[in-house]
């Protein structure tokens, strides 16, 4: 079992930045990636970022490219996603996920981020 526990969501303005953070625990040994993923008002859960356990590789969404920068913190066991520039369409319940064996298999509860125009 992974356990996986979101901070950092909340109402900010557009053009302003947040950061989230995910504490990682239990038996990672398994584990490969970490992935933040999004789920809006009426639409389907969505990938965000992805980084490697190592930390070494990294992979974005189009949408979010050039703005948000997904980072491990080993020495804490953490896994953040720093969110600058945000937009209203950036609205949405963000979630950690540990993936093991090509899928993501354990989920964190999630933190709103809430962008204003």
């Amino acid at each position: 079992q992974v356990q996986l526990v979101e901070s950092g969501g909340g109402l900010v303005q557009a053009g302003d930045s947040l950061r989230l953070s995910c504490a990682v625990s239990g038996r990672t040994d398994s584990t490969n990636a970490l992935g933040w993923f999004r789920q809006a008002p009426g639409k389907e859960r969505e990938f965000v970022a992805r980084i490697s356990w190592s930390g070494g590789n990294t992979d974005y969404t189009d949408s979010v490219k050039g703005r948000f920068t997904i980072s491990r913190d080993n020495a804490k066991n953490t896994v953040n996603l720093q969110m600058n520039s945000l937009k209203p369409e950036d609205t949405a319940v963000y979630y950690c996920a540990a993936r093991i064996l090509g899928r993501y298999r354990y989920w964190g509860q999630g933190t709103q981020v809430t962008v204003s125009s």
